[in-house]
C-alpha cells in the first residue's frame, strides 16, 4: 500500500490522457484520407493540440507505470489499472455526456469490488517487494562461492 500514490497517479493520468485525444478527435471530426497523403494526415492528427497532449501525458503515466513496476508486484499493480475504465466512464458521462446506464453502471461496480479484493490482497501478504527482493538477493549463491 506503500506506493498507492504513485498507483492512483498512473490510473488518473492514463484516465486523463483517454479524455484529451478524445476531445483532439472530436475536434478534428471524422478521420479521412481521401485526396491526402496518409503520413501527412497521420502527423495532422497527431500534432493537433489535444492529441498531442493526450500523448505526452500517456508518456508522464507510462513513466509512472514503470515506477511502480520497480517497485511492487506487476499482479498487484497492473489490475488498479481497471480503475481508469471507471474514471474515464464517469467523466466522459459529465465531460462528453456520453450515455452511463445500468449496464455499464454494474460492470463498474464489479470493477470497482475487483480492485478493492485486490487492494486487499496486498495488505495482507506480510512482506513487501522490497523486503522479498533483499531477502531473495541474501538467498544467491555467487559462482565464487561455490567454487570455494
Amino acid at each position: 500500500m506503500k506506493y498507492l500514490a504513485f498507483i492512483l497517479f498512473t490510473v488518473m493520468t492514463n484516465a486523463a490522457a483517454q479524455l484529451m485525444l478524445k476531445q483532439g478527435m472530436m475536434s478534428l471530426g471524422p478521420i479521412s484520407f481521401e485526396g491526402v497523403n496518409p503520413l501527412v494526415r497521420l502527423l495532422q492528427i497527431v500534432f493537433s493540440p489535444w492529441v498531442f497532449l493526450g500523448l505526452c501525458t500517456f508518456v508522464v503515466s507510462m513513466a509512472s507505470h514503470l515506477y511502480v513496476l520497480s517497485k511492487v508486484e506487476l499482479s498487484f499493480a497492473y489490475p488498479f489499472l481497471s480503475l481508469a475504465y471507471v474514471a474515464v466512464a464517469v467523466f466522459a458521462y459529465f465531460v462528453f455526456r456520453e450515455d452511463l446506464n445500468s449496464w455499464r453502471i454494474a460492470g463498474i461496480a464489479f470493477i470497482c469490488v475487483g480492485t478493492v479484493l485486490i487492494a486487499q490482497s496486498g495488505r495482507e501478504s506480510g512482506a513487501g517487494h522490497d523486503e522479498v527482493t533483499a531477502a531473495q538477493s541474501t538467498d544467491k549463491i555467487t559462482t565464487s562461492e561455490i567454487i570455494r
